[in-house]
């Protein structure tokens, strides 16, 4: 729905994935353009996160110039940055109907670093008030944005046959 709001054209969607034995993957749509993960932040995923973090700054690491990222600056916002990571990674496979505003903010974006379109996306109206209005329609409360939450979404995507988490 929020996608749709956004101005994703219905011949593609997310799914719900059961588990990862083979007859609950078999049940997945394809072709698959992108995993949404939902899992808890653990003292042991902290951990691994930061451990991850020292060795790319100490040996560096290739990312292809055409992988779109954005930092997250706005609180309990990942499943937005993660959705919007699936998509912006495969733009060449969307289809956007006519006055989408995602595809308004990701061709404006384009060019920008990923500070640069975080600082965007906090002044992006359009997708902003559609998270907003899509956040309610949940079948659990909403966080307020600045409640403690421990989850996290992250983003799967394949750019140019590299898996990325994002």
């Amino acid at each position: 729905q929020f996608l749709k709001q956004l101005g994703i054209h219905p011949d593609w969607q997310f799914v719900d994935v059961y588990g990862m034995e083979p007859e609950l993957l078999s049940m997945v749509p394809r072709p698959v353009c992108a995993v949404l993960l939902l899992f808890p932040i653990t003292e042991k995923y902290e951990t691994f996160r930061t451990e991850e973090e020292e060795r790319i700054k100490a040996k560096g690491q290739e990312v292809k110039s055409s992988v779109y990222f954005m930092k997250q600056t706005i609180n309990n916002a990942c499943g937005t940055i993660g959705l919007i990571h699936a998509i912006a990674n495969n733009r060449d496979k969307m289809n956007f109907e006519t006055n989408s505003s995602l595809k308004k903010f990701l061709e404006d974006s384009l060019s920008m670093t990923p500070e640069e379109r975080a600082k965007y996306l906090e002044t992006y109206e359009a997708i902003r008030v559609t998270h907003e209005s899509s956040a309610h329609e949940g079948q659990t409360e909403a966080p307020s944005i600045d409640e403690k939450v421990d989850l996290h979404f992250i983003a799967l995507v394949n750019v140019g046959g590299h898996l990325y988490e994002l």
